[in-house]
């Protein structure tokens, strides 16, 4: 692992690009960290697994035809 600061990196970028391809590196800018490195590596080791959240979410389909009776109660109570 390797932290540089922004201006670092773009002044030796093919430097830290390099780097990159063996160790994550650090790219600081004010208070946030980037991480730079590997697509194909980073896409495995992030991606999201199902959970809760995703079980309980609904379809666009669904989102639409609850959305359509809520706006027609609305209309019929007035």
């Amino acid at each position: 692992m390797t932290v540089v600061s922004s201006k670092e990196f773009v002044i030796n970028e093919d430097k830290y690009f390099d780097l990159a391809l063996n160790e994550q590196v650090y790219v600081q800018r004010n208070n946030i960290m980037f991480i730079v490195t590997r697509a194909n590596e980073n896409k495995k080791k992030n991606r999201l697994k199902p959970d809760d959240h995703l079980r309980r979410a609904i379809t666009f389909d669904e989102l639409l035809e609850r959305t359509y009776e809520d706006i027609h109660k609305l209309f019929e109570n007035k």
